[in-house]
């Protein structure tokens, strides 16, 4: 289950110790407008597809492990990860449902019988509604470049903080989606997401979505 939550997690956000190491970015002075803004701009994204690349940095190892897939989301709180190099793997989050198939082994788990599920479940909610801001499980910071808003979130909540240093999302200026994912584990190990080939409001079957 601890991979699912990484994986959860990955889905929105990107991450690193300090706004000193972020290169091109600095600190945004008028967070009210930002807020506004980027709640207005989620509202409006119904869907999104897209294609990803995964790379997983761990200490122990000299290569990245590199994955590649792709990506949907449909509001409310629908979520699909299909991996499909270098090995097949699924994930789908059904409002409080979330169901696991890797290889010929599927778990299915209810959010509501899990705390650390119901803080993922309700950032990722908090994300695509535009409320990440005032989730009282992270300490947020945001930062702006030319073309993007880098939001720093800090775990401040036991089951957060024992798994995750920093989470921060990178969101594009342009339409406030996501751009790339990056997540950096207490131990020292990361995993960045990039997205690529966005497509926002187009049509998605529900029965992407499904759990039998």
């Amino acid at each position: 289950m601890r991979k699912v939550f990484f994986i959860i997690l990955a889905l929105f956000f990107i991450v690193n110790a300090s706004y000193a190491q972020y290169a091109g970015y600095s600190p945004v002075t008028d967070i009210a407008r930002f807020t506004t803004e980027f709640s207005a701009a989620t509202q409006k994204t119904q869907t999104i597809k897209s294609n990803f690349v995964q790379e997983k940095n761990l200490s122990m190892l000299t290569e990245k492990i590199v994955s590649k897939g792709k990506f949907w989301f449909k509001r409310n709180n629908l979520v699909r990860m299909e991996y499909n190099q270098p090995f097949q793997y699924l994930m789908i989050i059904n409002k409080d449902k979330v169901f696991v198939k890797d290889g010929q082994k599927e778990n299915k788990v209810s959010a509501r019988s899990n705390k650390l599920f119901q803080q993922v479940n309700k950032i990722m909610v908090d994300c695509m509604q535009g409320s990440m801001l005032s989730n009282a499980d992270f300490k947020t910071k945001v930062f702006e470049s030319k073309t993007g808003y880098l939001v720093e979130l800090v775990p401040v909540v036991k089951g957060l903080k024992e798994l995750f240093k920093n989470i921060n999302v990178v969101v594009d200026k342009k339409d406030y989606s996501a751009n790339s994912i990056e997540m950096q584990e207490v131990g020292g190990d990361y995993t960045i997401i990039r997205f690529a080939n966005k497509e926002l409001n187009t049509n998605i079957q529900d029965a992407l979505f499904t759990i039998q």
